[in-house]
């Protein structure tokens, strides 16, 4: 009933940026907090940066001062603006929501994207 599509991937230099935006779209009720998540080769996937509906945001002590996540309510749409890129950085990311559908508005999905590869490289 909802899907979560992650965008803005891509190879990049140490020192570079990217931003990732995730769109979710379905019969959506309301979200509550949207995230990202990534997962490096042979490490478990680790919360990145989320974003409640209210604007709180939390990152990751590897992330805070280089890493930006944002939201538009409107477009039902989160945003990782990343900084500063580091090797350390490479990963598949994962958009998180969530979602209460028109459905089911009393039970909140814990919805992910297919996940996008972000991969810092010389």
């Amino acid at each position: 009933q909802v899907q979560l599509v992650e965008s803005g991937g891509g190879l990049v230099q140490p020192g570079g940026s990217l931003r990732l935006s995730c769109a979710a779209s379905g019969s959506i009720f309301s979200i509550n907090t949207m995230g990202w998540y990534r997962q490096a080769p042979g490490k478990q996937r680790e919360l990145v940066a989320a974003i409640s509906s209210g604007g709180i945001t939390n990152y990751a002590d590897s992330v805070k001062g280089r890493f930006t996540v944002s939201r538009d309510n409107a477009k039902n749409t989160v945003y990782l603006q990343m900084n500063n890129l580091k090797p350390e950085d490479t990963a598949v990311y994962y958009c998180n929501a969530g979602v209460r559908t028109t459905t089911q508005p009393m039970v909140t999905y814990n919805s992910w994207g297919q996940g996008t590869q972000v991969t810092v490289s010389s």
